[in-house]
């Protein structure tokens, strides 16, 4: 399978760095296609990989075309690769662009959209996507592969649940983060050393992240088994619902659904 990347910044980087670290390609049947000098020049020399500057160029032979740019690069990158080979499928991981926008600006049917978060730069990532009616199940597979390289990976059949997964999946971590400051800052308010209230933190949100995955239990069931009746748990536990953190959460990720429709 030849990969092309259009882009080889933060995102293309870290693309590149899983599809090598889980055998998706090899070095040799990679190409990243970057304005800037100093990032080919890195790109080459850290893994090995083909690099140019001419974006049409860069295409020629490859199976995949990564559209691996920011929302603001995503018009100029798609006009430098206007209406590649048919055989060649277009994958692009920019915000709010839609299929037929893709579809339109590329003069290309071929199309697949993505949707990965922040963390599949360390290849543990969660990424929804889906394909135009045109794109094959061979064509799929061969995205699949490149998309599990950078964590988990959801196909869905309707577009619709790409704005979805932007408020919840693609903005999640920012969610998840917040929460770690303010907990890290609690654990400083009531008298633990910073370093300590950040290695309590961050340990406790991995093992119950973890611990949710593997015991599969509703998290429900998994809160109630950390909360005895009338205990420091419990007590936390009401000041939260007090607050109507439940709530705020809630209409969180509605408005920035709400936000990734208008995009």
């Amino acid at each position: 399978m030849r990969l092309t990347f259009i882009g080889g910044g933060t995102m293309g980087e870290a693309m590149v760095r899983c599809v090598l670290a889980k055998d998706v390609a090899v070095p040799q049947d990679i190409i990243v296609s970057d304005v800037d000098r100093s990032r080919r020049e890195l790109l080459a020399r850290e893994y090995g990989v083909g690099t140019s500057a001419d974006s049409r160029k860069a295409i020629d032979g490859a199976d995949l075309i990564i559209l691996a740019v920011k929302p603001q690069d995503l018009p100029r990158a798609m006009e430098r690769v206007r209406s590649p080979s048919p055989e060649q499928v277009v994958l692009s991981i920019a915000a709010g662009a839609s299929l037929s926008t893709l579809r339109h600006d590329l003069s290309h049917s071929y199309i697949i959209r993505a949707m990965p978060n922040m963390p599949a730069r360390i290849g543990e990532g969660m990424t929804v996507w889906t394909a135009s009616g045109e794109v094959g199940q061979t064509q799929k597979e061969m995205a699949r592969s490149v998309l599990g390289a950078l964590g988990e990976e959801a196909y869905v059949p309707d577009e619709k649940y790409l704005d979805m997964a932007t408020a919840l999946s693609g903005s999640g971590p920012a969610y998840v983060f917040l929460f770690i400051e303010v907990l890290i800052e609690a654990g400083v308010h009531i008298g633990l050393p910073r370093s300590l209230s950040e290695k309590l933190v961050i340990q406790t949100v991995l093992g119950s992240t973890l611990t949710a995955k593997n015991l599969n239990k509703h998290p429900a069931e998994l809160k109630n088994m950390v909360t005895t009746p009338a205990g420091t748990t419990t007590e936390a536990l009401l000041q939260l619902e007090k607050g109507n953190f439940r709530s705020l959460l809630l209409e969180a990720v509605g408005a920035a659904y709400d936000k990734a429709k208008q995009s």
